[in-house]
């Protein structure tokens, strides 16, 4: 990772700018041009540097559904239940936690009886119970973590 590439990563977490052309905006505050800003954030998915880069939804106010949720998956099947949560579009993202429910996920649906339905098609597809956390109370933190 030179430079640049810690550049656009800091300034990509701050938002894309609202213009009809925000990648040309972005090359002119970074000095260089849209096509290797663009370039460089697919190598930078590609190599597992950034794992993920798109919008963020308030989905309550879209009128959808989410949750946190969490499964205790043995080691043994932690690659394959991955597998298996990763090929489903309700789940947002999932990742590895060092307790007994070590494996955590967001799950974004259209209804809350679709957050239930999804839950019980994770249950039956793994055979593993899941632990649904639904939000209480939303609190906005502005992360930034500069590298």
């Amino acid at each position: 990772m030179d430079d640049l590439d810690r550049r656009l990563i800091n300034r990509l977490q701050l938002g894309l700018p609202l213009v009809r052309d925000p990648w040309q905006t972005l090359a002119r505050e970074l000095d260089s041009t849209s096509n290797e800003l663009l370039d460089r954030l697919h190598e930078l998915l590609n190599e597992g540097v950034l794992t993920r880069f798109g919008p963020m939804f308030d989905l309550d106010r879209l009128g959808g559904a989410f949750t946190l949720a969490a499964l205790a998956v043995p080691e043994e099947r932690f690659d394959s239940v991955t597998e298996q949560l990763a090929n489903m579009p309700e789940v947002a993202h999932n990742y590895r936690r060092e307790h007994t429910w070590n494996m955590w996920f967001v799950l974004a649906c259209s209804s809350e009886q679709a957050i239930a339905d999804t839950l019980r098609r994770i249950e039956r597809l793994t055979g593993l119970a899941a632990l649904n956390l639904p939000k209480e109370e939303t609190y906005h933190v502005g992360l930034y973590f500069p590298v």
